[in-house]
Formats: C-alpha cells, sequence, structure tokens
C-alpha cells in the first residue's frame, strides 16, 4: 500500500496526470531503443535478447506487444472514457498499467534466463487486466457503439495468449504474430473512423471559414469500414490456418480492394491536403498497398510476404501510432495540435521507411543498404516525436487543467503552435 507521502509524490507528477502519458512515453522510447538494437543486430553483429524463437520473434514482438500494444493502452485507457461519458481513470491506472508493462518488457527480454512463464505471465496480464477494465464500459452503450474497440481488444488479448501458449509448448509461434499484425490494422480501422471525423471536418471547416465553398462533411461510413474489418479479419484468420497460397492471396486482395474502398469517403477535396487529413489517409493508403502486395506474393511467389507485410507494421501501424501521440497526446495535455514542420517530416520519413524496408525484399534491390535506410527514417521519426513530446507529458498542463480534457481556454504555447 501507497503511504501518504507517496501518494501525494505521485499525485503531483505530472507524467501520472493522465494514463495515456506514461504510455505514450514507453512507446516513443521503445520505437528508439527496437529499432537501434535492431539495426544493431542486422549492421554490426550485435546481440540481441535470447528468447524463444530467436531474433525475429524478438523483433516482431517488441514491435506488436511492446510498441504496438503500449500505444494502444494509451489511447484507449483516455478514449474510451471520452467515448462512453465515464469518469476518467486516476492516476494509479496509469502507473500501473507502465509498471507491468516496464515488468513484460523485462521478463521478456530477460526470458533466456528465467524462462518462458514470467513473460507469459506479465504480457498475458497487461492485455487481460486491460481489457476487463474497460469491457463494462465499452459493452455498456445501449447503442454498440463501443463494440468494435471491444472486439479488437479481446482479440489481441486473444492472439497474446496463443503466441505464449505456443512458446511454452516450444512451438514456433510467428503465426500469432502475423494474426497480430491483423488486429492491429482492425483497431487501427476502428479508431481512426473517431479520429477522422474531427480532424478532416475541421479541415473542412477550415475552408468554410476562409471563404471556399465545401459542399459536404466527411462522414466515416459504417458499412465500408464494417466490410474492410471482415476483409482484413477473413485473411488474417486465412494466414493462420494455413490455408492454401492462392486462396489466402485472393482473401488478401480483396482485404486490399475492401480498404481502397474505404478511402472513397476521404475525397472531400483540397481539405485532404491539409497536414493532419493527409497524416491518416497515408495510413489507409499504406494499409491498402500492403494488402495488395500481401495477395500478388502470394499468388505470383515472385516475392516474399514480408514486401507487403512491412507496409502494414513500418507503415500503417507506425504512423497511425505517430498520429495518436501528436493528436491525443498533445489536446489531452492541453495542447492544441502542432502546426510545426516536423510533424510533416516524421510523417514523411515513416512513408518512405515503409517503401524501403518494403522494397529490401524485392529481388535484385540493395537489402542492407534498404533496411539501414528504412530503419533510419523510422529512427529520426521517433526521435523527432521524443524531442517534441516528451517535455510535454513530463510537464504541467499550460491552462491549469487537472486531467485527460481537451484545451480548456485559449493560451499562448510559446511553440509556434496553433491556440
Amino acid at each position: 500500500m501507497l503511504t501518504p507521502s507517496l501518494s501525494n509524490r505521485l499525485a503531483a507528477w505530472p507524467l501520472l496526470l493522465c494514463s495515456f502519458r506514461p504510455l505514450f512515453l514507453v512507446t516513443t522510447l521503445l520505437a528508439i531503443l527496437g529499432i537501434v538494437l535492431w539495426l544493431g543486430f542486422l549492421g554490426f553483429g550485435l546481440a540481441l535478447p535470447t528468447v524463444p524463437g530467436g531474433p525475429l520473434v524478438w523483433h516482431a514482438h517488441e514491435l506488436l506487444f511492446g510498441f504496438g500494444l503500449a500505444a494502444v493502452a494509451g489511447f484507449v485507457l483516455t478514449a474510451v472514457p471520452e467515448f462512453t461519458a465515464t469518469a476518467p481513470f486516476g492516476r494509479h491506472v496509469g502507473l500501473a498499467f507502465v509498471l507491468l508493462w516496464l515488468l513484460a518488457r523485462l521478463s521478456f527480454w530477460l526470458s533466456g534466463l528465467l524462462g518462458s512463464w514470467p513473460a507469459a505471465l506479465c504480457n498475458v496480464a497487461f492485455a487481460l487486466a486491460l481489457l476487463v477494465l474497460l469491457t463494462p464500459r465499452l459493452l455498456g452503450d445501449p447503442l454498440r457503439r463501443q463494440w468494435g474497440f471491444f472486439g479488437g481488444l479481446s482479440a489481441l488479448a486473444l492472439v497474446l495468449i496463443g503466441f505464449q501458449f505456443d512458446v511454452l509448448r516450444d512451438l514456433y509461434p510467428m503465426r500469432w504474430l502475423h494474426a497480430t499484425v491483423g488486429v492491429m490494422m482492425v483497431l487501427i480501422v476502428v479508431a481512426m473512423s473517431r479520429i477522422s471525423m474531427r480532424i478532416v471536418n475541421d479541415a473542412i471547416q477550415a475552408r468554410r471559414d476562409a471563404g471556399h465553398e465545401v459542399d459536404e462533411d466527411y462522414r466515416a461510413r459504417p458499412p465500408r469500414r464494417n466490410l474492410a474489418i471482415f476483409c482484413i479479419t477473413l485473411f488474417s484468420l486465412g494466414e493462420w490456418l494455413a490455408l492454401p497460397g492462392a486462396l489466402n492471396g485472393w482473401l488478401a486482395l480483396a482485404a486490399a480492394a475492401a480498404v481502397f474502398n474505404l478511402l472513397n469517403d476521404w475525397h472531400v477535396g483540397r481539405a485532404l491536403l491539409e497536414r493532419w487529413s493527409l497524416m491518416l489517409y497515408s495510413v489507409y493508403g499504406l494499409m491498402a498497398l500492403g494488402y495488395a502486395l500481401l495477395g500478388i506474393a502470394q499468388l505470383s511467389g515472385d516475392f516474399g510476404a514480408s514486401v507487403g507485410r512491412h507496409l502494414l507494421t513500418v507503415g500503417a501501424m507506425g504512423i497511425s501510432v505517430l498520429a495518436v501521440l501528436c493528436i491525443a497526446g498533445r489536446t489531452h495535455s492541453g495542447f492544441a495540435l502542432d502546426q510545426r514542420r516536423w510533424v510533416p517530416l516524421a510523417t514523411t520519413l515513416l512513408v518512405l521507411a515503409a517503401l524501403l524496408r518494403a522494397g529490401a525484399g524485392l529481388p535484385g534491390l540493395p537489402t542492407q543498404a534498404m533496411n539501414l535506410l528504412a530503419g533510419l527514417g523510422w529512427l529520426i521519426a521517433f526521435a523527432l516525436a521524443c524531442r517534441y513530446l516528451v517535455p510535454i507529458w513530463l510537464s504541467p498542463r499550460p491552462d491549469g487543467g487537472q486531467g485527460c480534457e481537451e484545451p480548456m481556454s485559449e493560451h499562448s504555447t510559446g511553440s509556434g503552435c496553433r491556440t
């Protein structure tokens, strides 16, 4: 139990002001540390933590269940109370989850010494605790508007349990990591439908305020979204079941077509060219292209599935996490959206990193050089995020707020940002 003095010190620590702050912090730091270690392994043969399945499993696991899951947790712990009009979670919730996340990372990285059970217990506990905490709020909405989050978080817990079950049985667990990519894509589609409604419509309203005629508002139409989720799920299930390559190829192409169809909602004129709209649009563009290349790889056999898969992970997931850090990480810290040049620069670097990493899997191209350049692009993008976002999460809100609410009043940040 916390002593009163320790409790008071924690209550005064700005990092614990909202649950997303410590989780977004470790997301950003792992994005940097993970790629530094991976590049050191690829370029210089530096040793990686000894884990079941070897270096590739460590890399994929930490990208998905370290970096990705921390970002998901930070987002839902902040967004779900807002979406469900319920009370925000207290400071102890963010602290508990970040400590459990650190235990999960430490136990997995040391699984060569500790064995597989500590990592299995800590990682599964994180995913299940998140699901148990949020389920009453997600399922309590009579209009069922939050069921997509419930399904995505349930699937995320399921694939993590499956991964650990295979590890404990000394089986190669990569099929579960491939399935996790699909779950992440589904969660991105679900979350983007909420984020984009505000971002794109704000861009449309700005065009109207400037005197331009814009006839319609943006709508994230449920039929298109649900079709994309269904097709992504179907392909992920087929890949997990190891269905014949040709069948999986067509399922991947169906997923690509469904995501491309989803982009039809976004064609709203020049408002799409605003930095935040275009940033989110690039997530779906890379997602669709990734599934298209996965399908072509399965049908033709001319190149490996890693080409398309890295467009999904480095591209769609990397940029969507960066967007959440920039948008939710600033507005729920009491700041307006950042209008400085580092945001489009970081986004461009991640797009280039995804394309380079995918290209490294094509025959006849300089694989090692492209991998290095892709890693550097990712590293610089998240180093910029660390430079401009981490100080915000370590500091009190500029508007005097004491929670996760958006800016309470107009204020000057002194950073050239829009206020």
